[in-house]
Formats: structure tokens, sequence, C-alpha cells
């Protein structure tokens, strides 16, 4: 049984591969092109900053393409006791993004992107700050690498 399974996987990757299948950062892959070439605006936020940190880390920083980028964010309660208080947060993010060549200033790639994470607040004061500034962190994260992706699904379409 456990061959067998094997097999069908070792079969799957030459299927893949002769169905025209190329990595996206392979060589000749489209997603070379966006390694190290856009510039992000510079943050204004701390939401900003750890969305520029989490892109940066994965897509390296450039000059080739610039980013223009709307973050926001919303909190609404989500779980409460018998007493009305309020013990979970959830927080609904959206990243608007428009990426154009530097030079032209020609749109290239334009999307939208929303997610959302929640935190407790069962804890102390300090333990409820903490985990609502990790829920923010954690926010900014899933959307930069969402942006990341619908980028990479476009990238073929980018000029060489």
């Amino acid at each position: 049984m456990w061959l067998s399974n094997r097999r069908t996987f070792l079969l799957a990757g030459l299927a893949t591969g002769a169905c025209g299948f190329t990595p996206v950062y392979g060589t000749g892959g489209a997603g070379a092109r966006l390694q190290s070439s856009i510039a992000l605006p510079a943050p204004s936020t701390e939401r900003a900053f750890e969305f520029n940190r989490r892109f940066e880390a994965r897509m390296g920083r450039g000059t080739r393409f610039d980013m223009e980028l709307s973050l926001s964010s919303k909190k609404a309660g989500f779980g409460s006791t018998s007493t009305g208080s309020t013990t979970r947060y959830r927080l609904d993010g959206e990243a608007v993004y428009i990426l154009r060549d530097a030079v032209t200033k020609v749109v290239l790639a334009e999307g939208k992107t929303t997610a959302f994470t929640g935190y407790s607040t069962t804890g102390s004061t300090v333990a409820t700050l903490s985990a609502e500034r990790d829920a923010q962190e954690r926010l900014m994260v899933i959307l930069a690498d969402q942006v990341i992706d619908d980028l990479l699904l476009t990238a073929s379409d980018l000029p060489a």
C-alpha cells in the first residue's frame, strides 16, 4: 500500500512537468521578475510597518515597480458573557494595492484582498493589549502574503 502511494506521488510530479508547469521562482519563472524589484510606500503606521516587513522579507526591495497601498482594519466584538462583557474580538482587514511601472507610471496590476483574525480578552489588561497587537501583526502578515500571491499569479503578464 505504502509503495503504491509513493509511486502515485512521483508520477504526479512527472505529469505536472509534462503539462507545462513552471515553478514561479524557478529558472525562467514569472515570479523571478518580481524578486527585489518592488518599492513599497514608506510606512506611516505600525500596521503598514508590519505589512512592509513581511512583504520585503519574502520579495525583497527594489525600484523597478512602485506599489501604491491602502491598508484598513476594523474591530468587532465576537463573543460575550451572559453579563454582556466582550470576551473575543475579530479583526477584519483589507489591503488595496496598485502596482505601477516606476518609470512610465503605467498600472500593471491592481487588486484587493481581505482577511480576518481574532483575539481573546479574558486575561489582564496587559494580556489583552498584547493579544490585540499580536492579532494586528498576524493580520498584516496574512494580507501581505495574499498580496504577494496575487502578484505572483499575474507575474507572467508583467513586462520582462
